[in-house]
């Protein structure tokens, strides 16, 4: 089985002062892939010491390894360096991540300081991830059997990262047996505080399926929550299966709670 590790970075991770969600986020993504997800580490930002750690995981050869955090433009942003580091890889200025930050501060006529073009420097032999959310690109890089692929630490970009570049490209890079089904629809009238005991329950049945929900109104006044559904099966046919199972019970639980569900997110 292809084995995965993720390292979640940050001394606000590590001390408590945000909630890891990008190690669930991750770890169900990966674990629906068809990955054995077998640690998560999560470490300060602290170059000797996620190097260290990364060394030790890449010594058992792993599929991949993910990382979250540390690719600002402060400066404990210094993941990468430490990915060099772990790899015995110089960090180079890599002028396609170059371009696509020039690009995002150009929109506002902003100059290129040196603490955003340290976000454009990248272990060598590095390909450079698009961020379509925020200004700091991704790493993908290939280091023998094992790909280490780094993700900004906010969770809105690295989900965008991962669903738009990674995963595609995780899904062309490996023999990936499993398939994915998605599914997406909108429920008004029920709080993601109500809709959330309903998705716990739907989750403890089925070992094979992802479900976010996306709050778009206020939780009081105005609920509206757009629902998400991953499931992953043999077949692109059992997968699509299973998500519309899931998604039937799902509305059935929402709409007796008073929720009117539409087809898709406006």
């Amino acid at each position: 089985m292809l084995k995965a590790w993720l390292f979640t970075l940050g001394n606000e991770v590590v001390q408590g002062r945000v909630v890891n969600t990008n190690a669930t986020y991750l770890g169900r993504r990966l674990f629906l892939l068809g990955f054995d997800v077998q640690g998560n580490i999560s470490l300060i930002d602290e170059v000797n010491l996620v190097a260290k750690y990364l060394k030790i995981v890449l010594s058992d050869k792993p599929s991949i390894i993910v990382t979250s955090g540390g690719l600002g433009p402060t400066y404990d942003d210094r993941t990468l360096e430490a990915v060099a580091k772990a790899s015995e890889r110089s960090l180079r200025l890599d002028e396609e991540a170059l371009r696509m930050i020039e690009e995002k501060y150009a929109v506002r006529n902003m100059p290129m300081t040196e603490e955003r073009v340290k976000m454009a420097y990248l272990p060598e032999g590095a390909v450079p991830i698009p961020n379509p959310v925020g200004t700091a690109p991704g790493s993908w890089l290939k280091v023998g059997e094992t790909v280490i692929v780094s993700l900004p630490g906010v969770p809105r970009e690295l989900e965008a990262m991962w669903e738009g570049w990674v995963e595609p490209r995780i899904r062309e890079s490996f023999n990936l047996k499993v398939r994915l089904a998605e599914r997406i629809f909108r429920v008004v009238g029920v709080p993601e505080s109500s809709a959330a005991k309903i998705v716990k329950d739907v989750l403890k049945r089925y070992s094979n399926v992802y479900i976010k929900t996306h709050p778009k109104g206020h939780e009081v006044l105005g609920p509206v929550l757009d629902v998400y559904v991953l499931a992953s099966g043999g077949s692109s046919e059992e997968a699509g299966k299973v998500a519309d199972e899931v998604v039937a019970e799902l509305v059935k639980a929402l709409t007796s709670l008073g929720g009117r569900i539409t087809e898709k997110p406006e």
